[in-house]
């Protein structure tokens, strides 16, 4: 009891010389702010951008969300692209100030900022036509008789959820202007006095969002698009494969292999078979750089091709609903795509001949979906069949060998298990004389 006792006591003891100690470790120098709930980021901007260039927060033409954009009065509008990082390299950026900012910075002992993430943001221009649409969808939504109404009219509409592009228009008289301008290319417009009056219009939208599909696809579209919606899409069945070989240099070869020029002067089976022994030979003989002169050609036959004609139809198609799934909202993409389809208002394109295509091309995939399937069955049925008779074979060998076991007896069975490694057999006793 005395050494538990004591035991105890230099416990307490040694513990209590811990606390005593001071502790070692050093203090940071610089005291961490708390996380800001605004971040700086990296915005790349237009040089073109005038220093009145503003930043600021409008409905999205599309979500009917608010999204920031860069407005300048002189040049227009520009979006903000989000180019992110992968998230499998954490990235980050060290970004310094301007002088009064690294003035401020060193008074509180910071010169420079680092980034959460390595995301940029570039400055790429958008029509404001696009950025006028919400304010147009309250009349495109109407079901009564549309009206003529001024600019601020069809603006007030978004006064409550995004003020901020009325207040650009009352800081900014020639970007008022300029959005003006291209709301008169959707919408119908009507002098009153000295002020313009609009009303919106689905046909000038339509063929206004197709002059801009032309534009886009009168080239071709971007390589990722190109072969996933349009060579995949227009992409028929595929028939069959011829593999044609095609030999070069054919004398030469001829030569080398030893054959005379008079077999040319017989029959025609004669030479195929000749050609034959030539091309062996040949093969057999060059080197590998010879072997390139081989040609192993990939013939593929396809159900049908699409046309000049159908391809271009199905780019604009595609760059049209590209253009609508990004900057109308979904409500006028719905009648914009029913009135493009159906060749009304303004929109002049005749997609007729991409429509037939596509039907027939569905029909075509339809039977090659069908006849595969059917492909499919029958040879896992001759597969079933197959194994069924192997099966079979098996049985019966296995009920030979168990009647052939029953007729034997024990004795004979026993000699069976014998080791006979060795041994000579009975009949090299009997052999005849002199052998």
């Amino acid at each position: 009891m005395a050494r538990t006792r004591a035991a105890k006591g230099a416990t307490k003891a040694t513990s209590s010389k811990q606390d005593a100690k001071p502790s070692t470790t050093s203090s940071s120098k610089h005291a961490l702010p708390a996380e800001s709930s605004s971040p700086p980021r990296v915005l790349i901007l237009p040089s073109k951008a005038g220093s009145d260039a503003r930043v600021v927060a409008l409905k999205h033409p599309r979500y009917s969300k608010p999204a920031r954009y860069l407005i300048c009065p002189e040049t227009g509008a520009y979006e903000f692209i989000q180019i992110s990082a992968p998230k499998t390299t954490p990235r980050s950026w060290l970004i310094e100030g301007s002088e009064t900012q690294q003035s401020f910075h060193q008074q509180q002992g910071f010169e420079t900022q680092v980034t959460k993430g390595a995301d940029l943001f570039l400055a790429t221009p958008i029509d404001p036509l696009f950025l006028a649409l919400p304010a147009l969808a309250a009349q495109f939504a109407s079901t009564g008789k549309r009206m003529f109404l001024s600019s601020d009219d069809h603006l007030d509409t978004l006064n409550e959820e995004t003020p901020h592009l009325r207040d650009t228009c009352v800081r900014w008289p020639t970007w008022r202007k300029r959005l003006e301008d291209r709301m008169a290319a959707c919408c119908d417009t009507a002098e009153a006095g000295d002020e313009t009056m609009f009303r919106f219009s689905e046909d000038k939208l339509v063929a206004e969002v197709l002059a801009k599909a032309e534009k886009m696809a009168v080239n071709r579209l971007p390589a990722s698009m190109e072969e996933k919606f349009v060579t995949r899409a227009l992409e028929a069945p595929v028939l069959g494969i011829k593999r044609v070989k095609t030999l070069q240099k054919e004398e030469s070869t001829l030569s080398e292999a030893g054959l005379s020029s008079t077999t040319s002067s017989q029959s025609e089976a004669d030479d195929s078979q000749s050609s034959l022994v030539a091309a062996t030979t040949s093969t057999a003989a060059t080197s590998v750089a010879d072997e390139a002169d081989t040609v192993n050609a990939m013939d593929v036959e396809s159900a049908m091709y699409a046309s000049e004609e159908v391809v271009k139809l199905q780019r604009l198609r595609i760059a049209f609903n590209f253009i609508c799934s990004s900057y109308v909202p979904s409500a006028m993409t719905t009648v914009l795509k029913k009135m493009l389809a159906e060749g009304k208002g303004a929109a002049a394109a005749n997609f007729k001949p991409l429509d037939d295509y596509v039907a027939q091309l569905a029909k075509l995939r339809q039977e090659a979906t069908l006849s595969r399937s059917a492909s499919d069955y029958s040879r896992k049925r001759s597969m079933d069949e197959d194994s069924e008779e192997k099966r079979e074979k098996r049985r019966r060998k296995e009920e030979e060998e168990k009647r052939k076991k029953a007729g034997e007896s024990r004795g004979v069975r026993d000699l069976k298990k014998v080791n006979t490694a060795g041994m000579k057999k009975l009949s090299a006793f009997f052999k005849p004389k002199g052998s």
